[in-house]
């Protein structure tokens, strides 16, 4: 191989002449990677799994909710609030779940307050990965209430907050940076 042929930029010669020049790992910049992502693959592995048990504990609670408000019974079976018998009186249900987490937002934390992906985003992108852990518990709490009086909300917003709250506190007791926790 002549200077000419060495001399000729990556982009001509495709991926065969970063190779051949060793400038691969500057090409590659942020796509690389080290002997460091297994251990941070095993813990977010661990914390998926985690994190479907925390879906799952969070449906179940709204099932709870469902059947405390429109049955009085103590059951976490998932049920429609259609069959109720409180007539006239099933309308004002959501507004005391509304009342319930509205004092839980007062005294707790305002994080609470909305349906979960914009504070999970704001989450990362602002607060450097960190979720305050009585969000953890308090956001599974409040979905559940609110859900399950019937408010007009979906369980996939609080079960994504929840599983990176659960995130947030491995990667701090870890003492990870804000890069390794996201």
């Amino acid at each position: 191989m002549d200077k000419a042929e060495k001399a000729k930029p990556a982009e001509q010669d495709g991926e065969n002449a970063s190779r051949r020049d060793g400038t691969a790992w500057e090409l590659l910049g942020d796509f690389t990677t080290t002997t460091r992502l297994l251990p941070i693959s095993a813990i977010s592995m661990c914390i998926g799994i985690v994190a479907a048990f925390l879906a799952l504990a969070l449906l179940r609670l709204i099932g709870l909710f469902t059947n405390l408000f429109y049955f009085g019974r103590w059951s976490t079976a998932m049920i429609s609030p259609v069959g109720n018998h409180l007539g006239i009186y099933g309308v004002l249900v959501p507004i005391g779940g509304a009342l319930i987490i509205g004092v839980m937002a007062r005294y707790g934390s305002e994080r609470i307050r909305g349906h979960g992906i914009p504070e999970a985003i704001e989450a990362i992108l602002i607060n450097g990965s960190r979720v305050e852990p009585k969000v953890a518990i308090l956001k599974p709490i409040s979905s559940g209430i609110s859900i399950g009086s019937g408010g007009p909300f979906g369980a996939e917003g609080p079960i994504i907050m929840t599983g990176g709250a659960f995130g947030s506190m491995i990667g701090t007791s870890k003492k990870s940076a804000a890069a390794s926790a996201r």
